[in-house]
């Protein structure tokens, strides 16, 4: 290549060399051809893992033909992977990719609005809108050769097949999952073409991840030994899969355009894209294995079914690519990325490493999603439907009954909710490397605001996953001790742990226009949806009105027989009770904050309210959520309703004393205050000579020499 300081040749320029397009990866970039070998990959790995599994073979009985046997499993290929690249679209876009082109210096710049987008992100929405027609596409695929299957016949085109389709869509569970796929992806690519804005693409991520929920909940989970524990598992793995392979193939289709080789590319970002993904994907890495174990626990129980059955060796398969891509990732992290800001030959070396490593991690992962789609297409060795004597108790809450409460099964009867013990193992490791982090930088952290976060997320686990949630499945007493703890405890030690003060010390700030962890935190502290929430008077009414409307709908009826239900009734009372106890006693930043006395006069009425509402339920004399509570077949303990009755006495109890802490903290934070401002007017006194006080002295002097001329006046007046 000519040296930039020689001048300009007009001879005739050679032709571009040809040879760059048959090389695997280079130093500009993963080639089309190699792109689309990683589809090749998935392909050829769903194939042998069919023919191996024998999950493709024709059926004795019911067969509905070689189109859908194929067809369906293919299908579900092509959905995971364009789910996966509209996931790994829009992070790109909201977290790793600057908007705009040119430097930014605020989360906010008012010029961003006129500024040109940056190639890349252009791209990555692009890319993440045509995975979204083929997402939109598959799932209608899916749709109609599930109830092929099911049914046991093949396509048709006739009023009956059609009549029975719709059948299968509104009212059994696998097609009312499949529809709703199909709506959200639907919805999502429509976005995809109009949206530009950050916060709107961050909504859209957003449902986009809730179309996952549909394909967890139609696992091979709803009737296992631990369908919930199965449930959440693979929840988080299907989480952790779309955005690690989605974010590989983004890395694959903008590696022209990060290298900045393709024209009109601009400056080369892929370092800071290349270490931005790399924290993500550390993290996919870790929940898609860790999850992945799990699930593979719940479904293969022993060793002969893991090593002897094609369901068990498809698994080791799929766990041996998982390690090996584990491992391709350390040597980014390690090697790769600190070479990429040098200059010179070693850069471009290690360039040439990193986009090869890539191209091996797209094909690994290729045949590794065809694996994983060809384990869902097959029987586990374990059961997944209802025993015929299954009783009561199992098909309502999923679970057989637990022996009776004592004392001392308060703390030994336990049943992991995996997804809980996820958000608090995060929240425990993402804390202690924020402290780890400001320390080093040589900034304190108070180790009183660590061990209350510790407590937190340990009261969290214990509620979620210990004898409350075991417990509060069959007896409202107990669920109405998980409430209160996880509405009213759990929250006052995460709120004084201070975990948004933590995170905004931490983070590094980007100025590249793009928005990291640090930037939406601020974004959604400053959001007007934040000044709503978290506005005094909006959170207690939140946190008191929601009692009453939950028990008093069949929403909590719902939370009770559905799991996603039970989870998001889960979310939103710790989510109420965080909010409520950060407005009163938290100091993570608010938009706005309420003055004492106000504070105090909430935390009176909310313990009236609680009372009250205690009261109500210990003098009812009907039956909440009947049709579950009534019909568990529970052998042991208090009636139903005397149960009940008994649990308003513990929303009573529960909830007056951790308020009575909070109103305690109120009155200590005043009192600070107080002398804060007293020391502070103190420090001014001394600074200025008491000007304030001889300011103050010489207003009331001006006035009564006033009042003295105007008794005067008045005097002479009435002498007259």
């Amino acid at each position: 290549m000519p040296s930039a300081a020689k001048p300009r040749s007009t001879a005739p320029q050679p032709a571009p060399d040809k040879r760059a397009h048959g090389q695997a990866a280079g130093a500009l970039g993963v080639s089309r051809p190699w792109q689309m070998a990683g589809l090749a990959a998935l392909f050829l790995g769903l194939a042998a893992a069919l023919l191996f599994s024998g999950a493709a073979a024709a059926r004795e009985v019911s067969d509905p033909g070689a189109l859908v046997r194929w067809g369906l499993p293919i299908s579900k290929a092509i959905h995971n992977v364009s789910l996966a690249t509209v996931i790994g679209g829009l992070i790109f876009a909201v977290g790793i990719l600057p908007r705009t082109s040119g430097p930014r210096s605020r989360v906010n710049n008012a010029a961003d609005g006129d500024a040109p987008e940056h190639p890349a992100f252009s791209r990555a929405l692009a890319v993440a809108a045509a995975a979204g027609v083929a997402w939109t596409l598959s799932a209608i695929a899916v749709l109609v050769l599930t109830y092929s299957d099911v049914a046991g016949q093949g396509l048709s085109g006739d009023a009956e097949f059609t009549r029975a389709l719709v059948y299968f869509m509104t009212g059994i569970e696998t097609g009312r999952a499949w529809l709703a796929v199909t709506i959200i992806a639907a919805t999502v690519t429509t976005a995809l073409f109009g949206v530009r804005s950050l916060g709107g693409l961050a909504l859209t991520l957003v449902l986009a991840l809730e179309g996952l929920v549909p394909t967890a909940l139609i696992g091979h989970s709803s009737s296992s030994s631990d369908h919930e524990g199965a449930i959440n598992s693979l929840g988080l793995h299907l989480l952790g899969v779309s955005a690690w392979v989605g974010g590989i193939i983004l890395l694959a289709l903008l590696s022209g355009i990060l290298t900045g080789s393709k024209p009109g590319a601009g400056a080369d970002i892929t370092e800071p894209t290349l270490r931005r993904f790399s924290s993500l994907a550390g993290f996919a890495f870790v929940l898609v294995f860790a999850s992945g174990v799990i699930n593979a626990s719940i479904r293969v129980t022993s060793w002969n079914d893991l090593f002897g059955s094609p369901y068990g060796q498809l698994i080791l398969a799929k766990s041996v690519a998982t390690l090996v891509l584990g491992g391709i990732g350390l040597m980014h992290r390690q090697w790769v990325i600190p070479q990429l800001g040098r200059k010179g030959g070693s850069a471009l070396s290690s360039r040439r490493v990193l986009w090869q490593l890539v191209l091996v991690e797209l094909l690994v992962m290729g045949a590794t999603s065809g694996i994983a789609v060809a384990l869902s297409s097959s029987a586990p060795p374990q059961p997944t439907t209802f025993a015929p004597d299954a009783s009561p108790a199992f098909i309502l809450s999923g679970y057989e009954l637990p022996p009776e409460l004592t004392p001392v099964r308060w703390l030994t009867e336990w049943r992991l909710d995996w997804l809980w013990i996820a958000v608090a193992l995060f929240g425990l490791v993402s804390y202690f490397l924020g402290v780890a982090k400001v320390r080093r930088r040589g900034d304190k952290w108070q180790w009183f605001r660590s061990v209350n976060w510790v407590m937190g997320l340990v009261v969290l686990t214990y509620i979620t996953s210990g004898p409350p949630s075991v417990y509060g499945r069959v007896l409202f007493s107990a669920h109405m001790v998980d409430h209160m703890a996880l509405t009213m405890v759990a929250p006052i030690f995460l709120v004084l742990g201070a975990p948004v003060t933590l995170a905004l010390r931490a983070l590094p700030a980007r100025g590249d226009g793009s928005r990291g962890l640090r930037e939406w935190l601020l974004v959604f502290v400053h959001s007007k949806f934040s000044q709503l929430v978290t506005h005094p008077l909006f959170a207690a009414a939140n946190f008191a009105g929601s009692i009453v409307l939950f028990y008093n709908s069949e929403a909590f009826g719902f939370a009770m027989r559905e799991h996603v239900g039970h989870e998001l009734m889960n979310l939103h009372f710790a989510l109420t009770g965080y909010i409520f106890v950060l407005s009163m006693i938290g100091t993570d930043p608010l938009p706005r904050r309420a003055p004492y006395p106000m504070r105090l006069v909430i935390l009176l009425a909310t313990m009236g309210f609680h009372a009250f509402f205690g009261v109500a339920i210990m003098g009812g004399t009907g039956l909440l959520a009947a049709d579950y509570f009534g019909n568990l077949g529970r052998t042991w303990g208090p009636s139903a309703l005397l149960d009940q009755q008994m649990g308003g006495a513990v929303a009573w109890g529960i909830g007056e004393v951790p308020t009575l802490l909070v109103a305690i903290g109120v009155a200590v934070m005043w009192s600070r205050s107080d002398e804060r401002e007293t020391r502070r007017t103190d420090r001014a006194a001394d600074r200025n000579n008491d000007a304030d006080l001889t300011a103050y002295n010489d207003m009331f002097a001006q006035l009564a020499e006033r009042d003295a001329k105007l008794a005067k006046r008045n005097s002479k007046l009435e002498g007259r």
